[in-house]
C-alpha cells in the first residue's frame, strides 16, 4: 500500500485524513509540532492501525528542510498544517507567515523527493470567495474565482490574505518546478472532533450553544469534516483529478444555523438577536459540480450540526447551563 505525509497531523482536518488514510491501509508519516505532546499525538496513537503504521515526525512551517524527513520516500503529500485562528495581534508572524512560507518549505521538500506522484493541498474557500464581485443569491460562486489580496488588505481580512497568498504561491511553484498538485477548498469545517483541543470552526458552534447572546451577521460556506477528508483521498487517488475543488454543502446565514440547532436542540435556549441591525448578509450559491466528479456525496447540514454538539458534549465543551439531555 502508499506511504504518504500528512502535514500538521494533530489538526482537526488532518486528524480525520490520518484515521481515513490508515483505514485503507496506507503508511502514514504525520508531521507535528511536538511529537511529545500528549494533546497533539495521543488521539492519533489510539487510532486503528497507528501501531503498525503510523511515524510521527516532527516540523516547523518555518524552519527550512523540516519537513525533508518526513515526506521522503512518500508517494503523496497532504499539506494540511496552517494556522487558522482569529483575532490576530500579528497577523503577518501568527497567520501569514506559517501559511506561505510554511507551504513553500513543504513544497520545496517534495521538489526533493523523487517518489512524490502528488501533493494535495489543503487551501480554503476563504482563496475563493473575497473579492469585489457580489455575492447574492443568484450567483453561484466557482473554482474559477480568486480572492484579491489588496481586497484582503483593505479589509483587514488576514486569514482569508493568508491562504490566498499560500494557494497562489504554490500554483505558481509547482508550475516551475513539474509537481502534480491538486488543491481542496473547503468552506467552514464543522462535525465531530478527534482531536482533545477545540478548534475554530467548532468554537464558533460551541459559543451558540453555549449561551451567546445574539449570533453574528455572517452567511458562511459549510461542510463536513469527514466529506473534506474524504475529497482529500479521492483527489490524490483518482488520476483524473486536477485545480481546485470547492467543497461547500450547503451556504447559510447563523440564523439558519440557530434555527437548525434549535430545531435539533429544543431545551437549549439560542440567540434570537443579531449582533448588529445591519441588514443580513446574503446567501449565495457554491458549486458543486467539481465536488461531485471526485465521487464525493455531501453529509447534510443538519447531521454536520448535531454530530458537531454531540462530539462537543463528548468532549465536556458545553457549560452546565447547556448540557444536553
Amino acid at each position: 500500500m502508499k506511504t504518504v505525509c500528512v502535514t500538521g497531523g494533530s489538526g482537526f482536518i488532518a486528524s480525520w485524513l490520518v484515521k481515513l488514510l490508515l483505514q485503507r491501509g496506507c503508511t502514514v508519516k504525520a508531521s507535528v509540532r511536538d511529537p511529545n505532546d500528549p494533546k497533539k499525538v495521543e488521539h492519533l496513537l489510539a487510532l486503528d492501525g497507528a501501531k503498525d503504521r503510523l511515524h510521527l515526525f516532527k516540523a516547523n512551517l518555518l524552519e527550512e528542510g523540516s519537513f525533508d524527513e518526513a515526506i521522503d520516500g512518500c508517494d503523496g503529500v497532504f499539506h494540511t498544517a496552517s494556522p487558522f485562528h482569529n483575532p490576530t495581534s500579528d497577523p503577518e508572524a501568527e497567520l501569514i507567515d506559517p501559511a506561505l512560507k510554511g507551504t513553500l518549505n513543504v513544497l520545496r521538500s517534495c521538489a526533493k523527493a523523487p517518489s512524490v506522484k502528488r501533493v494535495v493541498l489543503t487551501s480554503s474557500v476563504a482563496a475563493v470567495i473575497c473579492n469585489d464581485r457580489p455575492r447574492t443569491p443568484d450567483v453561484i460562486v466557482d473554482e474559477t474565482w480568486w480572492s484579491l489580496p489588496d481586497f484582503c488588505r483593505e479589509n483587514k481580512m488576514w486569514y482569508v490574505l493568508s491562504k490566498t497568498l499560500a494557494e497562489e504561491a504554490a500554483w505558481k511553484f509547482v508550475q516551475e518546478k513539474g509537481i502534480d498538485m491538486v488543491v481542496i477548498n473547503p468552506a467552514m469545517v464543522i462535525g465531530p472532533l478527534l482531536q482533545p483541543t477545540l478548534n475554530t470552526s467548532a468554537a464558533a458552534i460551541l459559543n451558540l450553544v453555549n449561551g451567546a447572546e445574539t449570533f453574528p451577521n455572517l452567511t458562511f460556506g459549510w461542510v463536513d469534516v469527514r466529506d473534506v477528508a474524504t475529497a482529500h483521498i479521492l483527489a490524490f487517488e483518482n488520476p483524473e483529478a486536477n485545480g481546485r475543488y470547492c467543497l461547500v454543502e450547503s451556504v447559510a446565514h447563523q440564523s439558519k444555523i440557530v434555527k437548525i440547532l434549535g430545531d435539533l436542540y429544543p431545551s437549549i435556549k439560542f440567540p434570537e438577536k443579531c449582533a448588529n441591525d445591519n441588514p443580513l448578509a446574503p446567501e449565495y450559491q457554491v458549486s458543486k459540480e467539481r465536488a461531485k466528479s471526485l465521487g464525493l456525496e455531501f453529509t447534510p447540514l443538519k447531521q454536520s450540526l448535531k454530530d458537531t454538539v454531540e462530539s462537543l458534549k463528548e468532549k465536556n465543551f458545553l457549560t452546565s447551563s447547556s448540557a444536553l439531555p
